[in-house]
C-alpha cells in the first residue's frame, strides 16, 4: 500500500508539473498570438492609410530603349503607386499581337518591349499598378473592346478615362441645379469600360478643375467657365459606383483658381479616393507655376483628408532635357510632392 500511495503521490506531482508547463506555454503562445494580431492590425491600418500618388508618364517624351531595363518607365519609384500611360486614343485601333502603332501611345519602342517594361516596373515595386490613360478626340468612335484588349495584352491594371468634352453643354436651372449634356456621354463611357474590364481592374478619372463648382456652398466660386459643375451629375449618378479614383486637374484654370477650394467641392460629392493634381508645366500661361511652398500647402490639404492623395502631370514633361518655358522640373516636383505627402521612398531618383 505504501508503494501504491507513493505512486499516486508521484502521479499527482507529475500532473502538477504538467499543468505548470502548460500554463507557462499557454501564456507564451497567447503572447505570440497577441503580437501577431497587433502586427496584422498595424498592417491593415497601413493598408487603409495608403496614400495614392498617380503620375502620368508622357509617352511622347520617353527615350528610345532596346531593353526594359533601359526605359524610364521601368525605373519609376514605388512611391508613385499608380502610373498612367499617356495617351491612348478613345478610337484606338488594336487587334492584338502588341502592335501599338495605331493606339495613340507614342512610346519609341515596340509593344512587346512596353509590356516588358511594365512587368519590370511592377516586379521592382509590387504595389505599383499601371493604367492606360485614354484621351484626345474622336470619342464618338470610342472602342472599349480594343482598349480592354490593349490593357490585358500589356499586363496593365485598368483605364484612366480622360474625357474632356469641348463643350459640356452645362445649364444652371432656376432652382440653382446644374445640368450638362455631357453627363450622358460620361456615364456611357464609364459603364462600357467597366463592362469589359470588371474589378479588380482599375477605373480612374481625371476631372476638370472647376467641375464641382456651381451649386450650394460652391455656387459662387471662381473662376466661372463652361466647365463649372460639369462633373456634378456624373459623380452623383449610378455610374459613379464603377469609379475607383478621382483626380482633380488642379491647374490650367488661371490665377484666381484655388485648388484647395476645388478639393473641398469635389469631396462634397465624392466619398472615395480623391487626388489633388499639380502640373509640372501648365498649358495656360496665366496659371501660376507651383513653388515648393505651394506644393507643401496643397499636399497638406490632400493629406488632411483620410482618402486624399496626389496626382502629377506629367513625368518626362518639363526638364532640362525636354525644355520648359513655363514650369518646373518634374523630378523636383515629384520629390516635393512625395515629401509633403509623407510617403515612403521619397529619396529614390525619378528617371
Amino acid at each position: 500500500m505504501a508503494r501504491y500511495k507513493n505512486h499516486v503521490a508521484d502521479g499527482h506531482q507529475g500532473h502538477g508539473r504538467t499543468r505548470r508547463l502548460l500554463t507557462r506555454y499557454a501564456g507564451w503562445l497567447l503572447a505570440c498570438l497577441s503580437a501577431v494580431l497587433l502586427l496584422a492590425g498595424a498592417d491593415n491600418a497601413r493598408a487603409k492609410e495608403r496614400r495614392h500618388f498617380l503620375a502620368y508618364h508622357a509617352s511622347w517624351y520617353e527615350t528610345p530603349a532596346a531593353t526594359a531595363e533601359a526605359t524610364t518607365l521601368a525605373g519609376i519609384p514605388g512611391f508613385m503607386d499608380i502610373v498612367a500611360l499617356a495617351f491612348a486614343r478613345p478610337d484606338a485601333v488594336y487587334a492584338g499581337d502588341l502592335d501599338i502603332s495605331r493606339t495613340g501611345l507614342q512610346y519609341p519602342y515596340p509593344g512587346p518591349l512596353l509590356r516588358d517594361a511594365i512587368r519590370l516596373l511592377k516586379k521592382r515595386n509590387t504595389g505599383t499598378r499601371v493604367v492606360i490613360s485614354v484621351g484626345g478626340k474622336n470619342w464618338h468612335r470610342f472602342d472599349e473592346h480594343a482598349l480592354a484588349r490593349l490593357v490585358r495584352d500589356l499586363g496593365a491594371d485598368g483605364i484612366d478615362l480622360d474625357f474632356e468634352p469641348e463643350d459640356p453643354a452645362c445649364t444652371t436651372l432656376p432652382a440653382g441645379k446644374i445640368v450638362c449634356g455631357s453627363y450622358a456621354l460620361w456615364t456611357d463611357y464609364i459603364e462600357r469600360i467597366r463592362a469589359v474590364l470588371p474589378r479588380p481592374f482599375l477605373l480612374t478619372i481625371p476631372v476638370w478643375s472647376v467641375g464641382a463648382y456651381g451649386e450650394g456652398a460652391f455656387a459662387e466660386d471662381q473662376p466661372r467657365s463652361p466647365w463649372t459643375g460639369s462633373m456634378l451629375g456624373v459623380l452623383r449618378s449610378s455610374a459613379a459606383r464603377h469609379i475607383d479614383i478621382v483626380s482633380i486637374m488642379g491647374y490650367d484654370a488661371g490665377p484666381r483658381y484655388d485648388p484647395e477650394r476645388a478639393f473641398a467641392a469635389y469631396r462634397s460629392v465624392w466619398s472615395g479616393p480623391l487626388l489633388l493634381g499639380i502640373a509640372s508645366q501648365p498649358v495656360d500661361p496665366s496659371s501660376p507655376v507651383p513653388t515648393a511652398k505651394d506644393v507643401a500647402r496643397l499636399m497638406a490639404t490632400a493629406r488632411r483628408d483620410a482618402k486624399g492623395g496626389a496626382m502629377l502631370y506629367a513625368l518626362r514633361v518639363c526638364s532640362p532635357e525636354t525644355g520648359c518655358q513655363h514650369g518646373t522640373d518634374y523630378r523636383a516636383l515629384a520629390r516635393d510632392m512625395c515629401l509633403a505627402m509623407r510617403l515612403d521612398g521619397c529619396d529614390r531618383q525619378v528617371p
